[in-house]
């Protein structure tokens, strides 16, 4: 609802009143948030292991997710820089908080169905969206644009409602009690010397990760082509509109089906990645997404752009999902917790920077959202060199299997 659906069309056809500058704003939005995430995450991650306070970190970030996305139902017309601000606010809890609550994965499964809860994780994100687009569907009705204003503010509010219920139970059940490192020094007054103290575990990290050529080659693919999926998520909705002419009904039932053969992608190709490994999976889906960006340049119309969608849902979720089954394979037991916060929480984040920026000014300044969809042909395609280079048979022998 607000990174790929309602707010950027309401961002962009209400705050903006459709001026094409939109397009450059709202992708500045996504990349300067994304790019805070990335430089404060590892800090952050490292901070909370060392505390042992991760579900306190997860609650704060939560709530500043929360409540910023409760005030953008007060943002309307001429509202773009606050508007802008209080979403990066909302995106920088919400991505941030994402960096704790992944950290929980290894503590409420055996590693053995790491991947599989992991899938289950992806397919119950798509449900819940589907949730509440379906929730939702009666003050979208009418259309995202100033004339509705009052029923689309009610939905923000409505989201963050949402947000916050399905939030509680995480926080009324988890406990922070296995795998957490604690130091035992740390007291308030010593908070300094632990931060510089992380600050040096992410440095250590990265000088880890070069000494395995192959996870870096590896994290330098997934930097380029996660940044341009990451783009079509962003900008899917406002391109369906402003290209295509869909309506907001049009939109919905889109949306819904994408959600529908995501989940199928992130079940089906799970099979697939077990049966003939995550780089050939991994080069498969980007191929998919080759296709997926032609097809969207050369609709026409609304039906073979619903096609699109479909294929473009199923690449989604296996995308995601044989990433992080490549990751494990490739990352040594020892710095397993070490290296997938780096996965996550800098590569993850830091790839959502360059993508939504590129196409926000593309578009600007071309005046042509089919030209700023095209340049991501560069990402992916830049991903899919460097993946060819990676070797996953070398590794040595005690590579986490899931």
């Amino acid at each position: 609802m607000m990174v790929t659906f309602a707010f950027p069309l309401y961002f962009k056809n209400v705050i903006c009143a459709g001026n094409p500058s939109g397009d450059a704003i709202w992708g500045a939005c996504i990349s300067i948030s994304m790019l805070m995430v990335a430089l404060i995450s590892p800090v952050l991650g490292a901070q909370a292991d060392y505390s042992g306070r991760r579900k306190r970190f997860l609650f704060f970030f939560t709530l500043m997710s929360v409540v910023a996305t409760a005030l953008l139902s007060l943002s309307g017309p001429g509202s773009a820089l606050p508007a802008a601000l209080v979403f990066m606010v909302a995106n920088i809890g919400f991505e941030g908080g994402l960096v704790f609550y992944d950290a929980y994965l290894p503590e409420i499964t055996s590693r053995r169905s790491l991947g599989r809860v992991s899938g289950y994780g992806f397919a119950m994100g798509y449900l819940g969206a589907f949730a509440i687009l379906l929730l939702l569907k009666p003050l979208l009705s009418k259309g995202i644009v100033a004339s509705n204003m009052h029923n689309l503010q009610l939905g923000f509010l409505v989201v963050a409602l949402f947000f916050a219920l399905f939030a509680t139970p995480l926080f009324l059940t988890l406990r922070d009690t296995r795998g957490v490192r604690r130091a035992p020094d740390i007291s308030p007054d010593r908070q300094g010397a632990s931060i510089s103290r992380s600050v040096a575990e992410v440095a250590h990290t990265v000088r880890h990760i070069m000494g395995y050529p192959d996870l870096a080659r590896f994290l330098l693919a997934y930097f380029f082509y996660n940044d341009a999926i990451l783009t079509v998520i962003a900008f899917s909705s406002i391109y369906a509109q402003n290209t295509l002419g869909f309506t907001t009904g049009d939109l919905i039932a889109f949306f819904m089906a994408v959600q529908t053969t995501a989940i199928l992608g992130s079940v089906v190709f799970g099979f697939v990645t077990d049966r003939i490994g995550p780089k050939r999976t991994i080069v498969i889906t980007l191929f998919i997404w080759f296709a997926v960006i032609f097809m969207a340049i050369l609709s026409q119309g609304k039906t073979l752009f619903y096609i699109t969608g479909l294929v473009a849902g199923m690449s989604m979720g296996s995308s995601q999902a044989a990433s992080r089954s490549l990751m494990a394979r490739l990352t040594p037991k020892e710095h397993i917790t070490e290296f997938f916060g780096f996965y996550d929480g800098t590569f993850g984040k830091a790839s959502a920077v360059v993508g939504p920026l590129v196409f926000g000014l593309v578009s600007s300044q071309a005046g042509s959202q089919k030209l700023a969809l095209a340049s991501l042909l560069i990402f992916f395609g830049t991903g899919l060199i460097i993946m060819t280079g990676v070797r996953t048979s070398t590794t040595v022998s005690d590579l986490v299997d899931l």
